[in-house]
């Protein structure tokens, strides 16, 4: 038998500690902030034919500060309700200093909705800036006091509206308008990002129901969630279809299409092991790697027609 070395024993720690971190942070995740955006933008840029690349950057780091205020935010209300004692990946849990979690994510708000602000005054119109602002109201609901819809099993809804707009709103900083294609974007959008949501409470249901939070999978149960999956999925692909059946959507946005492949196995992976919390807790990654696939490919669909027209 060998035994673990003083130093073996002080990188086993450090890879753990760098693991946990990683965890925290969710690099992956911020995925859901970036695709929004650059899919409102490109579809006003396939629309007008024109793109301000300066809204664009600001928009994107905006979005990606939100972002972290969001995330900052539920770790530190979650740490007021006990429902993370067990996470160890949690910034409130690594930091111990929930105060510091704290003032990091409303700087992160406060730069965030300063950058969607010079938008506003770019443009002298504060359409922007209402819509964010909206966002922003429905994220604080989600997880905030004495709100916290979140347990309530609100969450998805929330999330579906926010992201929505986000989508509407990239559209709007390029064109100063909205359109059908760009809400019905925003809803395949939505719905990618909340499969997120939806695809984390599967291995935490016994931390939600000791912290009262009545999340989708704790009503439904794991099985009842495992079953509706499909046609949450399946919804996404409705839309893409119908767009294009109807005219809404241009043709090169067939490509979104071949994301389908990552839908069943997220299907798949959470009807396999949705009543085994250590196998299924990787099933909001999975969900995320769909929703950037699908977000991609829509972001390709919307360029190629533009890539064509300058050939």
């Amino acid at each position: 038998m060998t035994i673990p070395t003083v130093n073996q024993e002080r990188i086993q720690f450090a890879d753990t500690r760098k693991s946990l971190w990683l965890a925290a942070i969710k690099p992956p995740m911020y995925s859901v902030a970036v695709i929004p955006i650059l899919v409102g933008s490109l579809l006003a840029y396939l629309e007008t034919e024109q793109l301000d690349g300066r809204i664009l950057a600001i928009f994107l780091l905006s979005a990606v500060l939100l972002l972290v205020w969001e995330n900052l935010s539920n770790d530190v209300y979650d740490a007021d309700t006990g429902i993370d004692k067990n996470k160890h990946h949690s910034l409130v849990n690594l930091t111990q200093n929930q105060a510091l979690i704290f003032w990091l994510g409303n700087l992160s708000l406060a730069l965030g909705v300063a950058g969607v602000s010079t938008i506003t005054l770019m443009q002298r119109d504060a359409t922007i800036l209402g819509l964010i602002l909206v966002c922003c109201i429905l994220g604080y609901l989600y997880q905030g006091p004495p709100f916290r819809l979140g347990y309530q099993g609100l969450g998805e809804p929330l999330c579906f509206v926010s992201f929505g707009l986000g989508v509407g709103a990239a559209y709007y900083a390029q064109t100063q308008t909205f359109s059908l294609s760009c809400w019905a974007l925003g809803a395949v959008i939505g719905m990618a990002t909340t499969l997120v949501l939806f695809c984390s409470h599967f291995h935490q249901v016994s931390d939600d129901i000791a912290a009262g939070k009545r999340s989708p999978i704790v009503r439904l149960g794991t099985l009842g969630g495992a079953k509706l999956l499909p046609w949450l999925c399946g919804s996404i692909f409705v839309i893409l279809g119908g767009g294009l059946l109807v005219g809404v959507f241009p043709n090169s946005l067939a490509l979104a299409l071949a994301s389908a492949p990552f839908a069943i196995q997220l299907c798949h992976h959470v009807n396999r092991y949705h009543d085994q919390p250590e196998l299924v807790q990787n099933a909001k990654f999975v969900a995320i790697r769909f929703q950037f696939c699908c977000g991609i490919l829509i972001c390709l669909g919307l360029l190629l027609p533009i890539t064509l027209r300058s050939l």
